[in-house]
């Protein structure tokens, strides 16, 4: 049975949707001013995880991922560039796009943008009002009444009492509360026509924290099962997205009897540069796209899944080449096997061994550094069957490796393939069949020494070469 840590109770629990057989998830996508960074890949790539092992488990999954396409920072970039809010945020929404597909990423069920929603935002924000736990301010923004909503800080952890709101926001000319955020802004007279709606509270455009809570209630129901995101929205975004759906439920009247807006809160862990986390701020980011050419889509995805989801990660080339040799482990045993990924029926997995171990790794709160040693503890299994012989055993085998693989979105290529390509460094492909041909002469005219010397110089440039029976050699780079 799925057991998931929720952050909300802070601890593990077994996993029972609202429907049975049906997962209804919201997950925190990007705000789309600028390309994506690897920050926001772990997010995508967790999340397309955690929607595969649903599904895979026989769940119907609706997953909602949004995009943010109003905002302040989008609004400063698009008065900078002189273009139009709507020019800037398709740009990038399609970068945001190319970079997932290039991923090998699944795209949300839904993907709604915020620009999209705004009478439903603006119907909350009433409702919010009405129950009196909204006002809007003498500067014309309407904000939320933190101190008016019972059990504030119930999924950070922090009370009304214990939190230093100086440090966090400053109290403007209306707030009446420094911990009163903003659900509508009152529209700027220097700010573009673009970027305002007209509303029962004058001219302006959301606050952020309102945009999220309005679109999953919209796509997902009052109430759904799983609620995710990065470890950094959960507090203010997420404690405030409670507040404002849960206030429009049920007031102040709200009561520890009342049904939860969400029933379980994933977040998973930072990603830290230098053991600093990882921030545009810091200017120690990293984009998908520059990543993606230095490093295979399979390669950063099996980097991001061999840590736990709720683990801060280090980034580093060390230790994105230490993924790759993982991986490539994992290739060349399936290279020994005549099986493909496009060969296999998209079937139910049959039980044995091997499918139990991984099954009750994911079933632990999605632990993949489990689930891939099985993999690992799979390929050397492999490798015993394939030295021994025994190709009946060895081909059972990898399909097993290909099925639980494919399910993390690994292993989905042509072995050869995976294993003969290269990032732009080092010999070409054509020359290292050249070298291969000239061994090959070299050993029908019992040139052995030569033969051994080509040998040695390739793997010296990291290329291994395997002798087949017939005289065929394949390669591969190390």
């Amino acid at each position: 049975m799925l057991h998931i840590y929720n952050t909300l109770s802070r601890s593990k629990q077994a996993f029972k949707p609202r429907v049975a057989g049906q997962v209804k998830m919201y997950v925190c996508g990007m705000t789309v001013y600028d390309f994506c960074h690897i920050g926001h890949a772990r997010v995508m790539i967790v999340f397309d995880m955690v929607v595969r092992w649903l599904r895979a488990s026989g769940y119907e999954v609706l997953y909602v991922r949004n995009i943010t396409d109003i905002d302040d920072k989008i609004i400063k970039r698009a008065i900078e560039n002189a273009e139009p809010i709507g020019a800037l945020t398709e740009r990038f929404i399609a970068a945001m796009h190319a970079d997932s597909d290039a991923l090998g990423l699944m795209r949300p069920d839904e993907e709604p943008r915020a620009t999209h929603f705004i009478e439903q935002m603006q119907g909350m924000i009433g409702r919010l009002i009405e129950r009196d736990i909204a006002y809007q301010a003498e500067d014309g923004d309407v904000n939320f009444a933190v101190r008016r909503f019972p059990g504030y800080g119930q999924l950070s952890g922090k009370s009304v009492d214990e939190l230093n709101a100086g440090e966090r926001v400053a109290i403007g000319s209306g707030k009446r509360d420094p911990l009163d955020f903003v659900l509508w802004k009152s529209a700027k007279a220097e700010e573009p026509a673009d970027t305002r709606w007209t509303s029962p509270w004058g001219e302006g455009r959301p606050g952020w924290h309102i945009e999220c809570s309005a679109m999953s209630c919209e796509l997902l129901g009052q109430h759904f099962d799983i609620h995710g995101g990065g470890a950094d929205l959960q507090f203010p975004h997420h404690e405030n997205e409670i507040a404002q759906s849960e206030g429009a439920l049920y007031g102040q009247e709200r009561s520890e009897g009342d049904a939860p807006w969400v029933n379980y809160w994933m977040h998973n862990g930072h990603i830290r540069v230098n053991e600093e986390k990882m921030s545009k701020s810091l200017g120690n980011f990293f984009l998908i796209r520059d990543v993606l050419n230095e490093y295979d889509p399979e390669v950063i995805r099996f980097f991001m899944l061999r840590a736990h989801y709720r683990s801060p990660i280090n980034y580093s080339d060390a230790q994105l080449d230490e993924a790759r040799t993982g991986l490539t482990r994992l290739y060349t045993a399936l290279a020994q096997a005549d099986v493909k990924a496009a060969d296999l029926q998209a079937s139910k997995l049959d039980s044995n061994a091997w499918t139990e171990r991984f099954a009750a790794a994911m079933d632990d709160d999605f632990n993949t550094p489990e689930a891939i040693a099985v993999l690992f503890d799979l390929a050397s299994e492999m490798n015993r069957k394939h030295d021994a012989g025994q190709n009946a055993e060895l081909h059972n085998l990898a399909a097993t490796m290909l099925s639980l693989a494919g399910i993390l979105g690994f292993l989905q290529r042509d072995p050869i393939a995976f294993l003969q390509a290269g990032t732009g460094d080092g010999l070409s492909a054509a020359e290292i069949e050249g070298q291969i041909a000239a061994r090959l002469a070299a050993k029908q005219a019992k040139d052995f020494a030569k033969a051994d010397g080509i040998r040695a110089a390739l793997l010296e440039q990291g290329i291994v070469l395997e002798d087949k029976p017939g005289g065929l050699t394949e390669w591969r780079r190390a």
